[in-house]
């Protein structure tokens, strides 16, 4: 058998020994092309199998037909890369890698065909390691948490692999998950630049040489897997990570806002922190429903804020207003002028950070990620504001009203010394004129 050094990439030795002490269960490895991260978890999948008898593996895409010719060739590279293609055995209907000294599997599906993922058994051992290659392909956690809850039994250790080349906006679900803190997940970004020229051939750095002269923000997203943005995002200043308890102790400029929920529309209740000295936002508390009683909201609240601090509400539903006051909450209308919510908008851009606690606050954290700016006929942004998807935004402008100000207009002289006179009126021959 090779030496696994003579496989994977300098960059990947650390996240190796990772693995091998079993630190962590999840892998998200993101990079741009020819990074080497999915040699690295067709390896690992390969020497995982034989030095554990229990082991199996799940290789998933999102559509199936895609599976042969990506995951399947790739563990079959492995496989003669580590010189132990007489140990296994390849089939094609279904598509599966038998390892012949025991009879453990490498099974592929795609996410297009839910049922066979769910129907997914072995006869010997256990799922152990899972692969998502694409990973961005799929719609979301939600998905992937379904599949896992599905693949994941039976056994004491499991490794999930997620590999993906980086969406260009920070908004996709993927870039946004990545940056959420999990303690037993590890994120990996790498490049092509980590990997020996020799492997990636001279065609390949050529290429990535003239499309970086030519198109650097191409080049950016495509070979080193940067986020670069689409041009839409309106909050570019957002960043998800745990807020800790100690945090939230210590919390002195704490605000709360209501946006009411209309039929199929959600309600959305914030509390948040502002730090007027750096300009930063934390948001830490969410209720996020549809169809909510006014009583049951009223119990939340009370709940959250036994305080009974003030609660601003958009003004728009006076009778929802005083009905909360009935029940001894403390709320008001936010006040309302030309323009309001692009001020407050536009408010929240300038700040420098934005930070939302995606664990207690996932609906905050995806509608600020995911909001962009209109788009015209062609599909152009265009420099406006969409009315939707926008709940927990309004719900914080809310909160801050007394925090956000609106740009006081120059005042405007009675007349400009430059270009005209000043108009006085004075007594000649007795008549009253103005010169």
């Amino acid at each position: 058998m090779k030496r696994l050094t003579d496989l994977i990439a300098p960059s990947f030795y650390g996240l190796h020994k990772d693995v091998k002490d079993e630190r962590h269960t999840y892998y998200m490895l993101n990079g741009g092309r020819g990074s080497g991260k999915s040699t690295f978890v067709s390896v690992e999948i390969i020497l995982g199998i034989i030095k554990d008898k229990t082991a199996n593996a799940v290789v998933l895409r999102k559509v199936g037909v895609n599976i042969k010719d990506s995951v399947y060739s790739q563990l079959q590279w492995a496989i003669e890369a580590l010189g132990v293609s007489h140990l296994w055995k390849e089939k094609l209907s279904p598509l599966e890698l038998v390892y012949i000294p025991t009879g453990q599997r490498i099974i592929f599906r795609g996410a297009d065909d839910p049922k066979k993922i769910k129907s997914t058994k072995f006869t010997k051992g256990y799922c152990k390691y899972v692969w998502y290659e694409e990973c961005d392909e799929f719609a979301g956690m939600e998905e992937i948490r379904t599949i896992n809850q599905s693949l994941l039994r039976g056994g004491e250790k499991f490794f999930v692999f997620y590999s993906y080349n980086p969406p260009k906006s920070v908004q996709n679900w993927i870039n946004a998950e990545s940056m959420r803190d999990e303690p037993s997940r590890i994120v990996h970004h790498s490049t092509y630049l980590t990997v020996p020229v020799q492997w990636l051939g001279e065609q390949f750095i050529l290429d990535a040489e003239a499309l970086r002269e030519s198109k650097p923000e191409s080049y950016a997203h495509e070979y080193l897997g940067e986020v670069t943005g689409t041009g839409g995002e309106v909050f570019s200043n957002v960043k998800t990570r745990t807020i800790s308890a100690k945090e939230i102790a210590e919390f002195d400029n704490i605000a709360r806002g209501l946006d009411w929920g209309f039929a199929s529309d959600p309600l959305h209740y914030t509390v948040n922190h502002y730090d007027k000295t750096r300009r930063i936002l934390y948001i830490f508390y969410e209720i996020h429903a549809t169809r909510m009683s006014n009583t049951t909201v009223a119990e939340l609240i009370k709940k959250e804020n036994p305080d009974n601090d003030l609660v601003v509400c958009d003004s728009a539903e006076p009778k929802s207003i005083s009905e909360l006051n009935s029940y001894g909450i403390r709320c008001t209308g936010a006040k309302k002028g030309p323009d309001s919510r692009d001020y407050g908008i536009k408010w929240l851009q300038d700040l420098n950070e934005i930070v939302i606690d995606p664990v207690r606050c996932p609906n905050t954290a995806r509608e600020f990620l995911h909001y962009e700016l209109k788009k015209d006929k062609e599909g152009n942004f265009i420099p406006r504001f969409p009315d939707v998807n926008d709940h927990s935004i309004d719900a914080v402008r809310y909160s801050r009203v007394f925090n956000i100000t609106k740009p006081k207009e120059k005042p405007k002289p009675v007349f400009n010394f430059e270009t005209e006179k000043p108009k006085v009126n004075v007594l000649i021959g007795g008549e009253d004129v103005v010169i």
